[in-house]
């Protein structure tokens, strides 16, 4: 048939054809295909295959294929972004898709960050970080050596682990270097805590001691305990040194002239660890911005309002056991807002507003394992064996990292964590630097360290 007949013939036929009830065009399609040979239907099957696509994300407004979006989990995403151009240019700007997924992971989200393809990058690097966690792949291992003699202390702070010893000495070290920037010459140190000026020590000799970084000097000498000091706790706001001692008192002296302003009785312990910090939360006996100390021993920890005033009574006693029988670990979080604080049951959380339990955290085999650290997110905790990091969320240890023979402490000094920020969620910035610190018997410093992201 020639071009121009076979033109007005199909002309014809697809009037006749579109007049028809869709009944009688599929008898007549199948009537055709009934007559077709193999490079017909080969040709048929091609161009449906064509023909029955539809590119919903071409097609739809963006807004509704947000929302579709929001239905596929990051993987199944991530596979559509290998589609086309398109599509990967669409899944990437769903901001809210990648949000939630980051926070699923455990991510800090700063919603302040408005480019669309910002978040499909930060859920690439957290799945990357949570990857090493699980196969217990993101840490590394270096050590500090320098000491003579066991050390028995230690504190960090901004990237620098300060160190207390037996060898009558204190070292401040770089923790990105592992240089050892001051070495001071002190008395035998169970406690330590510094800034950029100075040096407060508690000491094995019942005193607690301020130095100067720069010179070396000893500034103040506070005397008054008739047992060892464990721990020390200061503030330059209020000019106040706290000190918690062997001989079962917490003493409250003038950080500027060495004067002892009172003394809190009523432990029946050791008091292993005293913190001072401003109070977070509103109650009955306390408001935001009032400072309190907290003063712990073997069973019980006691909240004492601290501040301008000079005599204070004791606000609250916490144990989890009424008659003793089971004792707390000697570390301790306090944030403001909530106390935490480890035993042979579990990991026990109080509001501070009520002084309730919130909750008792019992992962398996916890008899033996301590607190380092407490967030919003994650938990930091260790026993003889391994560092482990747990999900607050559901309570399941997510990664752990074996940990050499450490020297033990019953007074919880010569152990701590590092950075902190990473437990109220991880944001690609704060998963770096010291995670963990102890030392070894062989007088040098284990350190756990963030690697880097690759």
């Amino acid at each position: 048939m020639e071009k121009k007949d076979f033109e007005a013939w199909l002309d014809n036929i697809s009037i006749t054809f579109l007049s028809l009830t869709d009944l009688q065009k599929n008898e007549t399609l199948d009537h055709l295909i009934s007559l077709s040979g193999a490079v017909q239907l080969r040709h048929l099957s091609n161009n449906l295959e064509i023909l029955l696509k539809r590119d919903f994300l071409k097609l739809l407004p963006l807004e509704l294929s947000f929302y579709l979006l929001k239905w596929l989990d990051p993987q199944t995403l991530l596979t559509c972004c290998l589609v086309s151009k398109q599509w990967n240019k669409v899944i990437s700007a769903c901001t809210e898709v990648w949000q939630t997924a980051c926070k699923n992971l455990g991510w800090q989200i700063d919603d302040s960050v408005q480019d669309p393809l910002h978040w499909k990058k930060v859920y690439l690097k957290a799945i990357l970080r949570m990857k090493q966690l699980k196969d217990h792949e993101a840490f590394e291992t270096s050590s500090l050596i320098g000491h003579s003699a066991r050390v028995y202390a230690l504190y960090y702070k901004d990237g620098l682990l300060c160190t207390g010893s037996d060898d009558l000495s204190a070292k401040l070290w770089d923790v990105s270097t592992g240089q050892c920037i001051y070495g001071i010459q002190t008395h035998t140190c169970a406690a330590v805590k510094f800034d950029e000026q100075k040096l407060v020590t508690g000491s094995f000799d019942n005193t607690v001691a301020c130095w100067e970084w720069s010179s070396g000097a000893k500034t103040q000498h506070f005397r008054g305990h008739t047992g060892a000091v464990f721990s020390v706790d200061y503030n330059d706001d209020l000019d106040i040194l706290v000190s918690g001692s062997a001989d079962f008192t917490v003493k409250v002296w003038a950080l500027s002239t060495g004067t002892c302003l009172n003394t809190l009785t009523g432990h029946t312990e050791w008091v292993t660890k005293v913190v001072l910090q401003k109070c977070k939360v509103k109650s009955l006996m306390h408001s935001p911005g009032d400072y309190i100390l907290l003063s712990v021993d073997k069973y019980e920890i006691k909240i004492w309002p601290i501040g301008r005033e000079i005599n204070c009574k004791c606000l609250k006693t916490l144990s989890v056991s009424e008659d003793r029988s089971i004792s707390l670990q000697p570390r301790l979080h306090f944030d403001g807002k909530y106390i935490v604080c480890s035993s042979a049951l579990g990991l026990y959380q109080w509001d501070f507003a009520s002084y309730d339990i919130l909750r008792v955290i019992k992962p398996p085999d916890f008899s033996n394992v301590s607190l380092l650290g407490f967030g919003e997110i994650f938990a930091l905790l260790f026993d003889n064996r391994y560092l482990y990091i747990m999900d607050l969320r559901t309570e399941k240890l997510i990664s752990r990292w074996p940990l050499p023979e450490y020297r033990k402490s019953k007074r919880g000094s010569s152990f701590l964590a590092g950075e902190t920020s990473w437990l109220n969620g991880l944001n690609g910035q704060n998963d770096m630097g010291l995670v963990f610190a102890t030392s070894m018997p062989d007088h040098s410093i284990h350190l756990v360290l963030w690697k880097e992201h690759g």
